[in-house]
């Protein structure tokens, strides 16, 4: 599990993010707000402020959080199985 170490906001639901193995790179969640939970984010005051969980996942206040391992796929575009090889051999023996 990768966990984020620093989260920037920028414009338009940009986050830049940085992870614990010194990877780097941008999100864009613009696709998010305004749908369900991410209602949120209509104020987009309340989207800066995000915030790191304990478990190095981004948090807005008690609403809404999301896994620091998803968005790792997003900024490195590896897949799941790249990032955790365990993955490819219990599908191989399902």
């Amino acid at each position: 599990m990768h966990k984020i170490t620093r989260v920037d906001v920028l414009d338009d639901y940009l986050l830049s993010l940085s992870f614990d193995d010194g990877m780097r790179g941008t999100v864009d969640l613009h696709d998010l707000a305004g749908s369900g939970v991410f209602a949120l984010w209509n104020d987009y005051e309340a989207f800066r402020n995000v915030k790191i969980g304990d478990s190095g996942e981004l948090v807005w206040s008690d609403q809404v959080d999301l896994c620091p391992d998803s968005l790792y796929l997003q900024v490195t575009g590896k897949s799941a199985g790249d990032v955790f090889p365990g993955l490819k051999n219990e599908l191989a023996n399902a």
